[in-house]
């Protein structure tokens, strides 16, 4: 180099050469950098130690304190793993490149660049160069594969599992628990692999730019040819990178066992016999190849042995991989695909059966029959009590209205469940009262409201499912603030300081008194004597819990919280269970479980899942797409102390047994649950209507019904509402059909014991048909939680689905113009859910109509239709349509909560005139009276105007 520079100092341009020797080397300095840089690294330290510190205080005040350290030990190893594995295999391989490529890239380089000669050595670049890679690569790769903590905590404690694929012999663990790590460690491999080739490549493109001895143009300064230093690194750096992916050749094999095809999924008879078997021979070819370049990086034998490496398992698998497996399937499996198929066929079959957990569905035969005495009635008279008529959606518009009482409350759901009320088993709905921060009153929201004062809702609601007030409303066993109570059921601790609707964090055991519920003109306030959360303590302590949540301009000078205060931090139940298992997928719909002690806890239900089962198709659940799944675990949240509790509901899930062999001290088994909880168990909502998905196509088990496509079932669809908002009613609906949500029934099963027990239900049609061909159960009570019944209707006849049932509602003369009527300016009519009965040996179908005022958004029940399949009645309340039903065979007009409170009917006028302009009154009334939310009233004018009508048509004959 010294040579070199002489050289340039003798020609006539000296001061137009640049020397871009590192500055480092030529003047001191640059301590302010590493200053700057260290400082910025104490300062991300400091604040990731805070939140590692406030974490392992929630965590630890909820007893999983084991948990928290067993995940972020486990992460950091993976990144130290990783990462310095990463780093020592980059920072290796670069460096052997240096050396090999010493000499040339230790040459000066002379490179003209706009006419300005640049003096430049590659080498000194080099290895500062490849540190800073190799530390990126590795802090990269680091956190990438310590962030996928959960496959490797599987990975290290896998079950043994005794089922095997059909195709490999495999077992199901394998793909379950080692096949993902294996994923990711190939894939960290090439990507090393990709690397050092770019490396290579670089290093020999830069040993190909020329050295001059003196002063050279442009034109001159191009690339030399290719030596044997590059052949030799390509060829060693390629050779890895094709072991790498013969390696991920020979795992890809694997996932042909979930791939979904049109007809089916999972391996088809060509990828058996042909594909799989060619990707062997295309691994081996790649490590043949992989092979030839060694030796030619030894050798140094030029390109030609690079182009036949990479061309062999290129033609491999053209032939292999393309062209045989195209052949066959084209020529061989079409013309027979049935009988080459059907081994195959079966394989998706049970496969998707057992991933669904539908394998043991229980099939029985229902009669449907429509004979008058089919449905018994006298003696169900307990089924009949517990059939739905409030609407969820009616239920929470009316508690809106009735029960939050200040703006501030809401009621974000509305569940179903079942409690002994008066020693009798009943259907009820419960509602919970929960307060929403956003809500209060713009000169309210500060701090000391938001998170000392207001930090709690209160109490639930809870009423039958079939019982009405006199004005319409729910009758109510539990309401109120204080809470009420009207029969058995008491609630001891309403206050909910953990719920769905609860995002803030809050300070509680504070100097300053928490608003409990308003009374009268003034609030009742209280203390939270609860063992929630954890101190706030004082010092470090404090000052980490205001930084984690943004309390650092309060907390720390706030007067009212004191050492012994708590902190109430992850509220929403969601969140809370997701932070504690982000390995479970939680169901949508939390409920609320009044427990036996009379305190409130949230239940809900949890499930593990993959998609990468064998031979099991893949579906959407919620917003994945799986092709496993089991509600492994039911959560309990208690709403006044936040305590999380994790049961075990099915031992025989591969997944759940390893979470439970890495987190012993998480969960529990099923039997620990408290008896006043185990009772409100129920089926889900989100895994039926999975398995009702699943059902439909893989009920049937022969193949070549399957292939065929010939017994395909849908879920039964419903309008959502018959009438819209714009007063237009009949037989066609402002809406799409859609699919029936699942229902739940109490109800003695058909074919099972005589005791009522709780259900969660879903119909079913043929495919593209609506009529009902099928009744899924799902079991929550006793010995038999869990389990599936389906009924078969007889094929031989055509049982009304509910899109015709409500079919025959908009077809109904009178029923259509008494909605179209109701349907004008004020007021407007909705449709609730159609709910199908088994009852007896027969099918009763029940759906409610409410009639809201436009003015007052609370609806009011006003039309029960009861139907069967040869019958259709209505009438204002259950008991008047089955009195109907029984044995009245002339309908009635809709009887009206008040009509004790009618005024009598004037006496027919004599003249035709009086009697319209009498009707004109009428109807004004009607219409001014239903905009006011006087319901009763004007359905009372209602009847009025039907007579004078009935007059006017008699007088006219």
């Amino acid at each position: 180099m010294l040579g070199a520079m002489d050289k340039l100092e003798q020609t006539d341009f000296d001061d137009d050469i640049i020397d871009i020797t590192p500055r480092a080397e030529r003047r001191g300095g640059g301590w302010l950098k590493w200053y700057i840089g260290v400082s910025v690294v104490l300062v991300i330290a400091l604040t990731s130690s805070v939140g590692i510190y406030v974490d392992a205080l929630w965590f630890g005040s909820l007893g999983y304190a084991s948990r928290f350290w067993y995940v972020f030990s486990l992460g950091w190893e993976l990144f130290a793993v990783f990462a310095v594995l990463t780093i020592v295999i980059v920072r290796s391989g670069l460096y052997i490149l240096e050396r090999f490529f010493g000499p040339e890239l230790n040459k000066p380089r002379l490179i003209v660049i706009n006419k300005e000669q640049i003096a430049f050595n590659f080498g000194r670049f080099v290895g500062p160069l490849g540190w800073i890679v190799a530390v990126i690569f590795g802090l990269g790769y680091g956190f990438s594969l310590s962030a996928n903590w959960q496959q490797w905590a599987l990975y290290l404690n896998q079950p043994a599992v005794a089922a095997t694929d059909p195709i490999f012999g495999k077992s199901i663990g394998f793909y379950l628990f080692s096949f993902p790590v294996y994923g990711e460690l190939t894939s960290w491999l090439t990507g090393l692999a990709l690397l050092l080739l770019a490396a290579a490549i670089a290093f020999s493109v830069l040993s190909m730019v020329p050295a001059p001895t003196g002063m050279i143009s442009e034109k001159d300064s191009g690339i030399g040819p290719v030596g044997p230093h590059a052949y030799a690194a390509v060829s060693m750096t390629l050779g890895v990178l094709l072991v790498a992916i013969s390696l991920r050749t020979l795992l890809s094999r694997y996932e042909f066992l979930w791939t979904d095809h049109s007809s089916f999924s999972g391996v088809t008879y060509s990828e058996a016999n042909y594909l799989i078997p060619g990707l062997t021979f295309v691994a081996i070819s790649l490590a043949v190849a992989a092979v030839i370049l060694f030796a030619n990086s030894f050798t140094k034998k030029g390109g030609r042995l690079i182009v036949i490496s990479i061309a062999l398992p290129v033609l491999v698998y053209l032939v292999a991989g393309v062209a045989v497996p195209a052949y066959v399937q084209s020529f061989i499996v079409k013309p027979n695909e049935l009988g080459r198929e059907t081994p195959y066929i079966e394989h998706n079959i049970a496969g998707t059966r057992t991933g669904f957990n539908i394998d043991h569905v229980t099939e029985r035969e229902y009669a449907a029959d429509i004979t008058p005495d089919a449905l018994n009635l006298a003696a169900n008279t307990h089924t009949l009590s517990n059939i739905r008529l409030w609407d969820w959606q009616a239920l929470q518009d009316t508690l809106r209205q009735i029960q939050e009482i200040r703006t501030y409350y809401d009621f974000p759901d509305v569940d179903v469940d079942r409690y002994k009320v008066g020693g009798v088993m009943r259907q009820v709905m419960v509602a919970t009262r929960e307060l929403d921060v956003n809500k209060l009153p713009e000169q309210s929201r500060n701090w000391i409201n938001e998170r000392l004062v207001y930090t709690h809702g209160y109490g639930v609601t809870m009423n039958p499912v079939n019982e009405f007030t006199e004005e319409g409303k729910p009758r109510f066993l539990i309401s109120n603030m204080p809470v009420t109570s009207t029969g058995d059921i008491q609630v001891t601790r309403p206050e909910i300081y953990f719920g769905e609707r609860t995002e803030t964090n809050v300070y509680v055991r504070t100097k300053q008194p928490e608003f409990d519920y308003p009374q009268g003109e003034g609030n009742n306030y209280t203390a939270y004597e609860g063992e929630g959360g954890f101190a706030v303590g004082s010092g470090f302590r404090r000052f980490c819990v205001a930084w984690e949540m943004g309390d650092l301009s309060k907390l720390p000078f706030s007067d009212d919280v004191t050492g012994d205060s708590r902190v109430l931090m992850h509220r929403n139940i969601t969140d809370r269970i997701r932070r504690i298992a982000p390995f479970l997928s939680l169901d949508d719909d939390p409920y609320m479980v009044i427990n036996s002690d009379g305190r409130l806890v949230w239940m809900i239900d949890a499930y593990t899942s993959t998609d990468r089962y064998p031979y099991s198709r893949h579906f959407s659940v919620g917003k994945q797409t799986i092709n496993y799944i089991r509600n492994s675990v039911k959560v309990t949240v208690d709403a006044y102390t936040g305590a999380v509790d994790l049961y075990v509901f099915d031992e025989s899930d591969p997944i759940i047994s390893a979470y439970r062999a890495v987190f012993p001290n998480m969960f529990k088994p099923a039997t620990e649950m408290p008896e006043g909880l185990h009772l409100h168990v129920r089926y889900p909502e989100t895994l039926i209507k999975a398995q009702g998905d699943v059902f439909g196509l893989y009920h049937t088990t022969n193949a070549k019904m399957f292939f065929g496509r010939e017994d395909v079932w849908s879920v039964a669809r419903e309008n959502q509402s018959a009438a819209d908002s714009s007063g237009k009613s009949g037989a066609a609906p402002s809406n799409q059909p859609m699919p029936l949500d699942p229902y739940q029934v109490l109800m003695p099963l058909p074919g099972e014991r005589p005791e009522p027990e709780y259900a969660q239900v879903l119909p079913f049609t043929p495919g593209n048909r609506n009529n009902m061909i099928a009744w899924l159960a799902g079991r929550s009570d006793g010995d038999a939680y869990g389990q599936l019944l389906v009924y078969n209707f007889p094929s031989s006849r055509v049982i009304d689905g509910p899109l015709q049932v409500e079919a025959r509602i908009d077809q109904d003369a009178q029923l259509a113009g008494q909605i179209t009527l109701w349907n004008q300016q004020g007021s407007k009519v909705k449709r609730g859910n159609l709910i199908i009965m088994p009852i007896g040996t027969g099918l009763l179908f029940v759906e409610p109509i409410y009639l809201q005022a436009v003015r007052s958004p609370m609806p009011e029940l006003r039309l029960v239709v009861l139907a069967t399949q040869e019958r259709l009645v209505y009438a204002g309340s259950f008991d008047a349509a089955l009195a109907q039903l029984l044995g009245q065979p002339q309908k009635t007009a809709p009887a009206q909560p008040d009509d004790k409170k009618a005024p009598p009917t004037a006496a027919a006028p004599t003249s035709s005139n009086d009697l319209i302009k009498r009707a004109g009154q009428t109807f004004a009334d009607y219409q001014r009276l239903t905009a006011e939310g006087k319901l009763g009233e004007a359905g009372q004018k209602l009847d009025e105007l039907k007579k004078i009508l009935d007059q006017l048509q008699s007088g006219q004959k």
